[in-house]
């Protein structure tokens, strides 16, 4: 896989409704929760892309841009279709786009290159991470050649990342790790408390 061909897009659009407020912004000792996923990707791609609908903080680097959704309210879907026609419009040469979600602090490079190197990219035009029986459908890789399909198919009205995926065809890689759960999502702010636990733990 060359990650030249790819690039990394972290979906930061969404509305955070259980939390009350953008999740992406929240201070987890001192560090933007959006900031612990780019400070894992930055390296990784040439250029990292953010879909964000609000004014929001985040590191600074000439490698990140940062994007509205082309529509609001089409969910993760929406986002990855904005970071495919942000490729088209600014004449980029990317032929994949790597999603991610803003709220994983647990997430590591060692997760995405174990990913990356246990995949045939001709097998599919999409991969998802899988632990188990659990699919993890934002941390994915998606094929460029999907544009026109999912343009279509979010038009009909498909909003279900799961659903559109099964319908056409997605191979899975399955990811081992140790604790902390690097796939753990900030959904709530209890999550956010068990989050500032587990790190305080970490640094005993």
């Amino acid at each position: 896989m060359d990650l030249n061909n790819i690039l990394g897009v972290v979906l930061a659009g969404g509305k955070s409704r259980r939390f009350g407020q953008d999740k992406s912004q929240v201070k987890l000792h001192d560090k933007l929760l959006i900031n612990y996923i780019l400070g894992e990707i930055i390296d990784v791609f040439q250029e990292t892309l953010i879909i964000a609908n609000d004014s929001i903080d985040y590191m600074q680097s000439d490698k990140i841009a940062i994007t509205k959704d082309f529509k609001s309210n089409l969910g993760p879907l929406g986002g990855v279709l904005t970071a495919m026609k942000w490729i088209k419009e600014n004449n980029k040469s990317y032929k994949w786009i790597s999603t991610f979600p803003s709220d994983t602090p647990f997430f590591t490079k060692k997760e995405l290159n174990y990913f990356y190197e246990n995949i045939k990219k001709n097998d599919s035009k999409l991969f998802f991470i899988k632990n188990k029986d659990t699919r993890h459908n934002i941390f994915g890789l998606w094929s460029l050649d999907l544009i026109n399909q999912l343009e279509k198919d979010l038009l009909k009205g498909e909003r279900k990342v799961e659903v559109w995926a099964d319908s056409i065809g997605v191979n899975t890689v399955n990811v081992e790790y140790k604790k902390p759960d690097p796939f753990f999502n900030i959904n709530t702010k209890e999550d956010l408390k068990k989050t500032k636990k587990i790190i305080n733990y970490d640094q005993l």
